[in-house]
């Protein structure tokens, strides 16, 4: 890679700051895509003192709000051609219940709905690049979910943690049927899918303003720094022997911290029928087509 435009959403803070950081200091052009426009801008400060020379620009986009994605894809697209990455990072993680103003429950509204309409609006200009990639971040709660397709708003009951590892399962299998759908329609793109094992970030709110006290001893056991956690998405974004679909995840026990690796989730995890329901889905939800043969 050299000179690229890197999009990352959710980058004021946790693995999406320090992915900008890592592209940021490749020389490469970094969209911070973010819901709190301050926030964004203190990241950009953060950049500049480590890289005086990035180009590091700020954009608002609130996933949860799919009249955002559309406003951040018509802004940016008036203004760059051609997008080389598109880092999938922002999340919320274990809000207590509440649902979007397009009537969604939040985490799979912000977690897969958002990404989903956000990846399909900016395909062309993805595809516009020689070797573009869409990494879209997932995490181990994927392993343990399901998706409820009879339930996915939470009218029939919440519980934060299963929706949670919905929003979670969706994102994986948003990224693996997208990447089988580009491969099938002979698009250039390729779309992986990392996560960070237990990675010290501020998504450990709980919803709440900081981490509980009683996380915090937790996660300097388990848990392994952001900077760290970030280097599946740096190894699923930019190494060349990587096909497309594959996941990339921490190589420690249990995949919780550690060296990035491929790891190999269960063959049920990739259920055909249940990719194809969840797209068919997410298209009428959104309201975002793909246009795929297939």
């Amino acid at each position: 890679m050299n000179d690229k435009v890197v999009v990352v959403t959710g980058a004021n803070s946790g693995l999406g700051l320090e992915t900008a950081k890592h592209f940021s200091g490749e020389g490469h052009q970094v969209i911070l895509a973010v819901r709190n426009t301050e926030k964004g801008r203190k990241a950009k400060e953060d950049i500049l003192r480590l890289y005086p020379q990035a180009n590091v620009q700020v954009y608002q986009l609130d996933l949860s709000k799919l009249q955002s994605v559309r406003e951040f894809v018509k802004t940016l697209s008036s203004q760059v051609h051609v997008i080389d990455l598109l880092i999938n990072n922002a999340g919320v993680m274990m809000p207590p219940y509440s649902k979007t103003e397009d009537g969604f429950e939040l985490q799979f509204a912000s977690n897969h709905l958002g990404h989903f309409a956000l990846t399909g609006l900016l395909l062309p200009l993805l595809e516009n690049g020689e070797a573009s990639r869409i990494v879209t971040l997932t995490s181990i709660a994927y392993r343990n979910a399901v998706i409820q397709f009879e339930n996915l708003h939470g009218s029939k009951g919440y519980k934060s943690y299963l929706f949670y590892g919905q929003s979670k399962l969706a994102n994986l299998m948003f990224a693996k049927e997208l990447d089988k759908r580009l491969k099938a329609n002979h698009y250039k793109t390729k779309s992986l899918a990392a996560h960070p094992g237990i990675s010290s970030t501020n998504l450990f709110t709980l919803g709440r303003k900081e981490t509980p006290w009683f996380v915090k001893p937790l996660l300097k056991v388990v848990s392994q720094p952001a900077e760290k956690g970030a280097l599946p998405i740096i190894m699923a974004a930019t190494d060349q022997s990587l096909q497309g679909g594959e996941l990339i995840g921490p190589d420690g026990k249990g995949g919780r911290k550690g060296n990035p690796t491929i790891e190999e989730p269960k063959k049920v995890t990739y259920t055909d029928s249940t990719m194809e329901e969840l797209w068919t889905i997410s298209e009428d939800l959104t309201e975002v087509k793909y246009h795929f043969n297939k």
